[in-house]
């Protein structure tokens, strides 16, 4: 019986370690990075105004639930804002700080998911094309932990690029309606 005991124990304790490793172990993975970018009719100070003011994201991104902060204005190197989102079906709050900011070219922002370990940056490169503008919008992201990391491998990603894509597309046709 004792024998018994002392190999139910044994296994718990490895199921428990390799519960802990895929919750708390660093993934093996480098960054996933998302690129989308798409035409818009619309000079390049224009698009960059619009999508550096945080209260035009809920419009276009079908991730952005709601911005809270300094959201009325193109945001400047430093500042931050809060934002709801739900992406790839999870629902979370995070903070952005603009890390770079080259108006009408380029803008970065850095995020920190609250409550949990995740976060990423996006950066918005743009670039004359005739008339109007070409978008590239870039997202790169690293999972917290070995499971998140084997979920994205497997369905997550490609959920995230999905919503991207449609994104670059809504904000094609506010842009462009307007």
């Amino acid at each position: 019986m004792k024998g018994k005991l002392r190999i139910v124990s044994v296994a718990a304790a490895v199921v428990a370690a390799a519960a802990a490793l895929l919750v708390f172990a660093p993934p093996l993975q480098p960054d996933t990075r998302i690129v989308n970018e798409i035409a818009i009719a619309r000079p390049p100070q224009q698009v960059y105004d619009y999508v550096t003011t945080p209260a035009n994201w809920p419009r276009w991104h079908p991730s952005s639930l709601a911005v809270r902060g300094a959201t009325d204005h193109s945001l400047a190197l430093g500042e931050s804002v809060v934002e709801d989102f739900l992406v790839a079906g999870r629902r979370g709050t995070v903070t952005w700080t603009v890390v770079a900011r080259e108006p009408p070219m380029r803008w970065s922002i850095e995020g920190k998911n609250i409550g949990s370990r995740g976060g990423g940056t996006v950066t918005y490169t743009l670039r004359p094309d005739g008339a109007g503008t070409r978008f590239e919008r870039v997202l790169t992201y690293r999972m917290p932990n070995l499971l998140a990391a084997i979920l994205d491998h497997f369905g997550v990603r490609e959920r995230v690029a999905a919503e991207s894509a449609e994104a670059v597309a809504r904000l094609k046709a506010a842009l462009e309606k307007s």
